[in-house]
């Protein structure tokens, strides 16, 4: 799907872009363009990777005339950028808004106007029955990006959300976090029963991979990835040091979850993912070939999941961040 393509990633120079931009140059990208506002994170990526492939271009996701400049010729856009950490969100909720929403809806209008082929957005399990302003932002714009393949009439413009949880060594995630807490001897635990999913970048970058191959236009894809109970995590990481219990802050939630009952009555399962379906008029269960439809009252939630990470496996995983 990469090979030989123009690909554009916005919030290119943050921890999944950077990443990303690695496996697509792996991948044989014709160009790829990082989208970004920050010149001081564009001219030290310069420095890091050295590829004639790469463009760099000043822009921001609220800025719809500079979103089709920058998507003139490009054939892939992965949406990363976003206002991510929930407490910045709670405190500026107009600057949220701007970003997560309008610039969403500005992406869908830039694409069209452009004929980009096909468009990943990138979502978070707190869009599902959200309790903060950022998963509520991030829950209209994946209403956004679904609703879009409505909007393209006889273009080739797609659009798709890969949804999944807390990812391993991103910035802002509690695993950095606890590793510099570590040092003071203390540990700060909002709550001992707290669960999340967990992925690490490379396995984010993959999928996002794959469900361009897989799009059809409209799915929602959530991974089938394992969680961690935040107890286990602090020990891996921490053996040694006191657990504070502070209580779980605004906006937060004691477990998370992707998929909930209303939307698993039109989810199929495959193997190693689910497929939120739109519920468009032209949409056609042929498109999800190989998917099983779920029993009812199913729900995919930290707390419930199959899969778990026991501390032994967590300390394997954490060797990723070393």
């Amino acid at each position: 799907m990469l090979k030989n393509k123009v690909v554009l990633v916005t919030g290119g120079t943050g921890s999944f872009g950077k990443k990303f931009i690695y496996k697509a140059l792996e991948l044989g990208v014709k160009k790829i363009i990082i989208f970004s506002r920050d010149e001081l994170k564009q001219y030290e990526m310069k420095q890091e990777i050295q590829d004639e492939r790469l463009r760099f271009f000043i822009g921001d996701v609220r800025d719809v005339q500079r979103l089709e400049r920058a998507f003139d010729g490009v054939d892939i856009v992965i949406h990363a950028a976003a206002m991510k950490h929930v407490d910045a969100c709670e405190y500026n909720p107009f600057e949220a808004i701007k970003t997560n929403i309008q610039g969403a809806q500005n992406i869908v209008e830039a694409a069209i106007n452009q004929g980009v082929e096909k468009i990943i957005a990138l979502s978070t399990d707190k869009a599902c029955s959200p309790v903060n302003l950022y998963g509520a932002t991030k829950l209209a714009s994946d209403k956004l990006f679904v609703a879009a393949n409505s909007y393209v009439g006889d273009k080739k413009t797609r659009f798709a959300v890969v949804r999944y949880g807390n990812v391993v060594g991103s910035r802002g995630s509690v695993a950095p976090f606890f590793k510099k807490m570590r040092e003071t001897g203390v540990i700060p635990i909002t709550d001992e029963r707290m669960t999340r999913f967990w992925i690490t970048l490379d396995q984010g970058v993959q999928f996002v991979v794959d469900s361009l191959e897989r799009m059809y236009g409209g799915e929602i894809f959530v991974p089938k990835i394992p969680s961690m109970n935040i107890m286990d995590l602090a020990k891996a990481i921490a053996p040694d040091c006191k657990y504070e219990i502070i209580g779980i802050r605004p906006g937060e939630k004691l477990h998370e979850a992707m998929i909930l009952e209303d939307d698993a009555r039109h989810t199929v399962e495959f193997d190693t993912y689910y497929v939120i379906q739109p519920e468009f008029p032209w949409w056609s269960n042929s498109f999800a070939v190989g998917g099983k439809k779920l029993p009812d009252g199913f729900s995919y939630t930290s707390d419930k999941n199959k899969d778990w990470l026991d501390k032994n496996e967590l300390l394997k995983v954490l060797g990723y961040l070393e």
